[in-house]
């Protein structure tokens, strides 16, 4: 007989198909189910016991682990389970909003809700550098943190259920718009024939240097700015900054690519500028950010 704790893990898709793997090769006796049947069969084999029903499979353990579409996925398979008593840990994708209802319709249902978002695609889980942020009540998810450690490392960012996905999003967001500017700069790099071998290199050097540790580093140095509110334009303005966006955007559309990001960003700049942050640092940015247009 195991030691290790029961896990449910309810979604079998990529991801919570290799979460229970990595479950099963830790030694944690786990129940299965996807509402599409079929995707079981390998996990079975592997140890796993396939639950008929979402509900049955919501009984087999205190702990279930969802990893499923979206929140509405969660509500419509295990609406009909006795959550009384569970903990259930949602690593799915959503909005914060829709985690923070979800919190109080398990509250309702008499379980806990714990939110998460796991930062690594599926080949990562369980691999040393993956890890998860989670909120929710640190009381639940401390008593089975041991379990979810299995997956990746435990972060935990408040009580607030929405605070995961804020992170989750946040993150997100870099890593999409980091990789489509790469895109972008490959694609007009091509354009001149240019062997992209080259340009990697000093996108490489450029993220290090942008990320390096210690007080000038410039990710630290932009981290203090938007922390005090203080924008210094001094050697480098924003009215700058937006002149050359133009000339970004410019470039993209005489090369015959698409615009749609550069514009963006030059649209972003000189709208700021327009606001009156034309003399401030790049930083100030985020005043108009925090602005939407109408």
């Amino acid at each position: 007989m195991s030691t290790r704790e029961a896990v449910t893990v309810i979604g079998l898709g990529a991801m919570g198909s290799t979460m229970a793997e990595v479950l099963l090769a830790a030694g944690h006796p786990t129940t299965v189910w996807n509402r599409t049947p079929g995707r079981a069969d390998r996990l079975v084999t592997a140890g796993a016991v396939e639950a008929p029903t979402a509900a049955e499979a919501v009984a087999a353990s205190s702990l279930i682990v969802i990893s499923q579409v979206d929140y509405n996925a969660m509500f419509d398979s295990v609406a009909d389970a006795d959550l009384t008593g569970k903990v259930l840990v949602n690593l799915s994708s959503d909005s914060p909003e829709r985690l923070r209802a979800a919190s109080t319709w398990a509250t309702d249902h008499g379980a806990t809700l714990v939110t998460g978002g796991i930062m690594v695609p599926p080949p990562g889980i369980g691999q040393p550098t993956a890890y998860s942020f989670y909120s929710g009540p640190r009381d639940s998810l401390d008593r089975h943190s041991a379990t979810l450690e299995v997956l990746g490392r435990v972060e935990y960012v408040g009580s607030d259920p929405g605070l995961a996905m804020l992170f989750y999003q946040a993150m997100l967001n870099i890593f999409w718009t980091t990789l489509t500017s790469y895109f972008y700069s490959a694609a007009l790099i091509g354009t001149a024939g240019v062997d992209l071998g080259s340009l990697r290199g000093y996108v490489a050097t450029m993220l290090t240097e942008v990320t390096e540790d210690g007080p000038m580093g410039f990710l630290n140095l932009i981290t203090t700015e938007l922390e005090r509110g203080e924008y210094p334009g001094e050697q480098n303005n924003l009215h700058m900054q937006a002149v050359g966006a133009e000339h970004l955007a410019d470039t993209f559309a005489q090369n015959g690519l698409d615009t749609t990001m550069p514009g963006a960003l030059a649209a972003l700049f000189a709208r700021a500028d327009a606001e009156g942050h034309g003399r401030q640092g790049l930083t100030s940015v985020v005043e108009s950010i925090r602005k939407p247009v109408a």
